[in-house]
């Protein structure tokens, strides 16, 4: 199961990367990331975890991290890639 855990954190690490990319709709996010898999709940774990947040600009529904998502994958991923992320994008 421990295996199974680490798998799960690596794909939210992996979700939090790709809305930290650029603007990501809902409807984006949950084509690319919603999974009927009980054991690979990557969209409602981070959900759930309080590391995206749904947000409305211009009438569209988005995807964006919230600062525990913006912590976390900073702390994770600082050894292995120089850039920080803020306010739900990527800075060099």
């Amino acid at each position: 199961m421990l295996l199974m855990s680490e798998t799960v954190e690596n794909l939210i690490l992996d979700l939090l990367e790709w809305v930290a990319r650029k603007e990501r709709t809902y409807q984006e996010t949950m084509d690319a990331w919603r999974t009927s898999r009980p054991r690979l709940p990557v969209w409602e774990d981070a959900n759930d975890r309080g590391l995206v947040e749904g947000a409305s600009a211009n009438g569209r529904s988005l995807v964006r991290l919230t600062p525990a998502g913006i912590a976390l994958l900073n702390e994770r991923r600082s050894e292995n890639c120089p850039k920080r992320v803020t306010h739900s994008r990527v800075n060099e």
